[in-house]
């Protein structure tokens, strides 16, 4: 086991600050979820630095609940009901996602808005080499992966009920200028590259968008893996999903590829076909051809824009560390990724026409 996959995998007792009213839970899930029978047990996941997650552990059953955390937060982060919405709808049309069971939006119950889910067993990993799987299985992980997103965003929106999910159109315009504000609002530095790249980004945006369901964070430590098989049995953190433009989630996905090699879910620097990893253009021509696409222009465009959105996100948890807010204790490593980030959104940009 790798040294994050024991720092951000598993649960831990709960933290003093993020303790819950056991006694106010247990009579809500009594009454809210079916079949729910104590004694209650609760952990702490020691992942996650957004929404606190915790597991309740019952004789006969696990569940995991999310709720929003405390303190002052940033404009429409943290919306747990969101994900619940989300999770909900695409639970009955056979993708992978945890059985939902309730949504708490009655913060008296322990202080904040929450909801409950099954506890989906299996694999999380979170190196992208998977150095403990065989050159086969690498490949048919990956592959399941690429159909997973593929399914996902060929989901018809109305039919599950998410017509009103998120704005129709001009996605790429309307998360430029949502990052934009959450950046600004959070800033503890100044980094130029940040500010050219707020100008330039809603200025170039490339033609084309299609609006499918978009998860907003989908990588691989997202996943459960199945025990044995190389497929995805859950796809976790929904926090950022809304309806927009497919090639926004798939891009970001893509860029593992040349992210780097650190342990965690980048490919940069690894020779991935040795792994068995599908190489880059195999991973376009697959996801192409499962959502009908011929094949995919402007990729240094997408990637300065995902390196930017990932760079103002990570602003987000300093805001919330300098506010003290942070949900995790790794909020501090993630910070030092802020100027890097910037770096590479900067220097795609530069490839895609930026002067």
């Amino acid at each position: 086991m790798t040294d994050l996959t024991d720092a951000f995998s598993g649960v831990k007792p709960v933290e003093e600050r993020n303790r819950l009213d056991e006694a106010s839970l247990e009579a809500w899930l009594k009454q809210n979820v079916e079949d729910y029978a104590g004694p209650l047990t609760i952990n702490q996941f020691k992942g996650g630095q957004s929404n606190p997650t915790y597991q309740l552990v019952t004789p006969t059953k696990k569940y995991v609940l999310r709720k929003k955390p405390g303190g002052k937060l940033l404009p429409s982060a943290h919306a747990v009901d969101r994900e619940y919405k989300v999770i909900s709808a695409l639970y009955p049309t056979g993708f992978p996602v945890a059985r939902t069971y309730a949504l708490c939006t009655d913060d008296s119950v322990i202080g904040a808005m929450f909801y409950v889910m099954e506890m989906v067993e299996g694999r999380i990993l979170w190196d992208g080499a998977l150095p403990d799987c065989s050159k086969e299985e690498r490949r048919a992980i990956y592959e399941n992966q690429i159909s997973t997103l593929a399914k996902l965003h060929t989901t018809d929106v109305e039919k599950v009920g998410l017509s009103d999910f998120g704005k129709p159109g001009n996605y790429f315009a309307r998360q430029i200028d949502r990052w934009s504000k959450q950046y600004k609002l959070s800033e503890t530095d100044n980094i130029p590259k940040m500010n050219r790249l707020i100008e330039w980004l809603p200025q170039t945006i490339p033609p084309g968008e299609r609006t499918s369901i978009v998860h907003g964070d989908f990588r691989l430590d997202n996943m459960v893996l199945h025990a044995s098989d190389p497929r995805v049995i859950a796809v976790l953190d929904w926090e950022l999903s809304t309806l927009g433009d497919p090639l926004g989630d798939f891009t970001y996905f893509l860029m593992n590829w040349v992210m780097p090699s650190d342990g965690r879910a980048g490919l940069g620097g690894k020779d991935v076909a040795a792994l068995g990893i599908p190489t880059i253009e195999e991973v376009v021509k697959q996801y192409s051809a499962e959502t009908g696409r011929a094949t995919i222009d402007q990729v240094d465009w997408y990637f300065a824009y995902n390196a930017f959105r990932l760079a103002c996100i990570l602003q987000g948890i300093a805001g919330r560390v300098r506010d003290g807010t942070a949900a995790s204790a790794h909020a501090t490593d993630m910070i030092k990724r802020i100027g890097p980030l910037s770096d590479a959104a900067y220097m795609y940009a530069e490839r895609a026409g930026l002067k």
